[in-house]
C-alpha cells in the first residue's frame, strides 16, 4: 500500500507492506523501522526507529480532513491512495514533488542527471543514513529539475531531488 500523506505542511510518500504481524515501511523511499499497536480504534502507538509517539486521530469541526495529534501536537493531515479514482482526478495531480530526506545523513552515489526523464520508482541517488544505504527512489514519472550531488551532506526535510 501506499499513501501520499500532507501532515503539518509537509509532504511524504509512505509505503507499507504488512509481514504477518510487523511491517515494512518506507518513507519517501527510505526504509525506516516501525512497530504500531492499536490502543483503541482511535490511538496507536508507535515506535518509529527506536522514538515512542502516541497518535490520536479526531474530526476538527466542520474539517473533513482528520486532525492527528502526535505526543500531544495536533498537525491536520491529508491522506490520498494513488491508485484511487478521487485521487487521479486532474484537481489532486501534482505536476511537481519534491523529494525529501527523511534523516539526516550523506549522498553516496547519484544514479540520475538534471534533465533526464525518470519512471516512478527509478532510483534517483543513494543516501547514507545511520550507516545504511538507502536507494531514494522518483515519487513520479517527469523529468528531474534539481538534484543534490555526490558527497553533499544533507539535513531531515531538505530536498534531494524535485521531478516534475
Amino acid at each position: 500500500m501506499v499513501y501520499n500523506v500532507n501532515i503539518g505542511g509537509r509532504n511524504l510518500q509512505i509505503a507499507l507492506e504488512r509481514f504477518g504481524e510487523t511491517w515494512k515501511c518506507e518513507l519517501d523511499g527510505v526504509q525506516v523501522q516501525v512497530d504500531a499497536r492499536p490502543i483503541r480504534s482511535d490511538v496507536i502507538s508507535l515506535i518509529l526507529e527506536g522514538a515512542a509517539y502516541e497518535v490520536k486521530r479526531d474530526q476538527l469541526g466542520n474539517h473533513t480532513r482528520p486532525r492527528l495529534w502526535i505526543n500531544n501536537t495536533p498537525f491536520i493531515a491529508e491522506i490520498t491512495d494513488p491508485r484511487s479514482l478521487a485521487a487521479r482526478s486532474p484537481a489532486a495531480v501534482s505536476t511537481s514533488a519534491k523529494v525529501l530526506a527523511s534523516m539526516p545523513g550523506k549522498v553516496l552515489r547519484v544514479m540520475v542527471r538534471a534533465m533526464d526523464q525518470v519512471e516512478v520508482g527509478q532510483a534517483l541517488l543513494v543516501l547514507e543514513a545511520m550507516k545504511m544505504q538507502n536507494e531514494i527512489k522518483s515519487p513520479n514519472k517527469g523529468i528531474v529539475k534539481q538534484l543534490m550531488a555526490e558527497g553533499d551532506y544533507v539535513n531531515a526535510g531538505d530536498v534531494l531531488a524535485v521531478v516534475e
